[in-house]
Formats: C-alpha cells, structure tokens, sequence
C-alpha cells in the first residue's frame, strides 16, 4: 500500500479568528473556503506542501452529535484537550522567536523534553493544541 495523510480536521469556532491565525500568523495559505447553513469549512495548508492540508470545521455542524456532545467538545475545545496538530520545522528556536512577536498564546517555550524531541507548544483562537517540534 502507498497511503499519505491528505488532510487532517481541527475544529474551529470562529473562522476569521482562525483564518487571521493560520493565514496570517502562521503563513498558511488558503485553498478552499465552503460555507453551508451557515457554517464554513476552511482548507488551508504549508505553502510548497500541497498535498497536505488541514480543514478547520464548525465541530457543531457534525452530523448525528447530541446536544450534550457539543457541548463537551466546547468544552475541551475551551482547555485545548479536543484538537492536536504535531508540525516540524528545521529551526524551532527561530520560528519560536518570530511567533512570540505575533501575539499568540504561548503555552509552552522551546524545550527538551524526556521522551527525545525538542519542541514547544501554541494553543490556536479555537483552544487547540498545537505543538512545534525541532526537526533533526
């Protein structure tokens, strides 16, 4: 088999929030843009890396969920406990530095963990998690 990961799906709950981060602090570029009853459903992804992508979505807009599901998704949504995004870069110290200047939630500096990587972590306007770890 020659499976890739085409793309990955991070809630969101307020798309010019997450667009303003993804787009505009992180670099990402935009590649669809779908509204329905409402809603949108945002493609974006690493410029040169097409074939990756990630689809922020209104996680209410999920088909057969309970009201009390949505409710425990904003939830975790709200402590960072429902989305999680590893990325890698070849210079996390530097890539560190400029995301400190772009206000944006720092929830943990560059550091070597026990496990044998070096990373840091950001939390996106939606709550997720998103870690950044020091390509070898």
């Amino acid at each position: 088999m020659n499976i890739q990961i085409h793309a990955s799906f991070l809630p969101h709950n307020d798309p010019e929030a997450s667009l303003a981060f993804y787009r505009d602090k992180l670099g990402f570029e935009v590649r669809n843009d779908v509204g329905y009853g409402g809603k949108r459903w945002i493609t974006i992804g690493p410029k040169g890396q097409p074939a990756t992508s990630i689809v922020l979505y209104p996680p209410d807009a999920s088909p057969g969920i309970t009201d009390d599901e949505r409710r425990t998704i904003a939830e975790m949504m709200a402590k960072g406990t429902f989305g999680i995004v590893l990325f890698a870069t070849k210079d996390l110290d530097g890539d560190f530095e400029q995301l400190q200047g772009k206000d944006i939630e720092i929830v943990q500096e560059p550091t070597d963990q026990p496990y044998g990587v070096r990373d840091c972590a950001v939390r996106d306007p939606a709550g997720n998690m998103i870690r950044i770890q020091q390509l070898a």
